[in-house]
C-alpha cells in the first residue's frame, strides 16, 4: 500500500498537460485537414506518458494516428480512464468510448468532447490554468 501512495504523490509532482479546449480541436483539425489532429494526438499521449510514466507516448502515438487511426480512437480514452483509475477514482471514459466515432459526424464530435474534456479535467485538478 506505502508503494502506491509514493507512487501516486510521484505521479502528482510531475508536469501536467496543457488544457485545450475540445472545440478548438475540432476546428483547427478541420481548418488544417487533419493535421491538426495529428498533433492533437502526438502531444496528448506525450503529456499523459510524462505524467503518468505509463501508456504509449506522444511517438508511437503518432504512428499509430497515421498508420492505424483508429486504435488512437479507443487507445486514447482508455489511457485518459488509466490516469483516473491511477488515482483511485472511476474512470469517466475508456476504450468502449471510442465506439462513439461510429455515428457519422457527431461521434467524433462527442469523443473529442469526451476524451479531452475529462484529460481536461485531470490537469485542472493538478495546477493547469486555462489560458
Amino acid at each position: 500500500m506505502e508503494y502506491h501512495v509514493e507512487e501516486e504523490a510521484d505521479m502528482n509532482d510531475t508536469a501536467v498537460g496543457k488544457i485545450r479546449s475540445p472545440v478548438v480541436v475540432i476546428l483547427l483539425s478541420l481548418v488544417t485537414i487533419g493535421i491538426y489532429g495529428l498533433y492533437w494526438q502526438y502531444a496528448t499521449f506525450k503529456e499523459m506518458k510524462a505524467y503518468s510514466g505509463e501508456g504509449i507516448g506522444g511517438g508511437l502515438g503518432l504512428l499509430f494516428a497515421i498508420l492505424l487511426g483508429v486504435v488512437n480512437v479507443f487507445l486514447m480514452p482508455h489511457e485518459v480512464g488509466n490516469l483516473y483509475v491511477k488515482e483511485g477514482k472511476e474512470a469517466p471514459v475508456s476504450a468502449l468510448t471510442g465506439f462513439w466515432v461510429l455515428i457519422p459526424i457527431v461521434g467524433g464530435i462527442i469523443w473529442v468532447v469526451k476524451v479531452q474534456g475529462r484529460l481536461n479535467e485531470v490537469w485542472e485538478e493538478h495546477g493547469a490554468v486555462r489560458t
